[in-house]
């Protein structure tokens, strides 16, 4: 006897999380997105139908393949996954996961999605970013496009969130998170930087006392 996995029916379609690099058409006329492994090279909107990226003519998710779109259950989990050098630049997804579906411990594969929300990291400086700017690399057809803070990309095209929303073509809220730089810093933080400056200019007035003292000996030594 052939046991088969439970089938689910809910009510709401299931809630996942994915990273993706957001990326421009090269007329600059679509945003989209792409993904950091499997399917990388075929960039998709905001809502999009999945496809084998092993060029099968099965449908995804299929079963005996890993073909359809990924993603995790757990959105801590995946801000964890920004953390990995090669994908700082990325974005995190919150996903609509549509159609049919296979679940695992930690995430699903599945035929459909909807980008809802768009969680945007900070500027490479580290701080908050304020628009998209031409990261410098890309697929055939589409650029790539990563955080900026308004001052680092000055000399690259730009677009603000606004924009890029309406180039994807949906109802699309991108948010961004804020960075290092543009933390304020708690009252035991700048009681400590006020320690170090008085520190630092007590031993500057040392250091100049020393110094004029030093002049007018060596002044005095060649009078004689």
């Amino acid at each position: 006897m052939r046991l088969r996995l439970p089938r689910e029916h809910p009510t709401t379609p299931p809630t996942g999380y994915k990273i993706a690099y957001p990326v421009l058409s090269h007329d600059g006329t679509r945003a989209g997105f792409t993904g950091v492994s499997l399917g990388g090279g075929s960039p998709y909107g905001v809502l999009a139908d999945a496809r084998c990226a092993y060029g099968r003519r099965h449908a995804a998710p299929a079963r005996r393949c890993d073909c359809g779109f990924h993603c995790l259950h757990s959105l801590t989990e995946t801000l964890g996954l920004t953390c990995v050098g090669a994908h700082r630049r990325a974005v995190v997804l919150e996903v609509s996961v549509l159609g049919s579906y296979i679940r695992y411990e930690r995430g699903m594969r599945y035929a459909r999605q909807r980008v809802r929300t768009v969680r945007v990291g900070p500027c490479a400086c580290g701080r908050a970013a304020t628009r998209f700017a031409d990261a410098g690399w890309g697929r055939p057809g589409w650029r790539a496009v990563a955080a900026d803070c308004g001052g680092c990309a000055l000399g690259h095209a730009g677009w603000t969130f606004g924009e890029f929303g309406e180039l994807a073509g949906g109802e699309l809220a991108l948010t961004a998170e804020e960075g290092a730089g543009g933390r304020r810093p708690d009252a035991s933080t700048v009681t400590e930087l006020m320690a170090e400056a008085a520190l630092l200019q007590a031993r500057l007035d040392w250091f100049q006392g020393r110094l004029e003292k030093a002049a007018g000996r060596g002044y005095r030594d060649s009078a004689l």
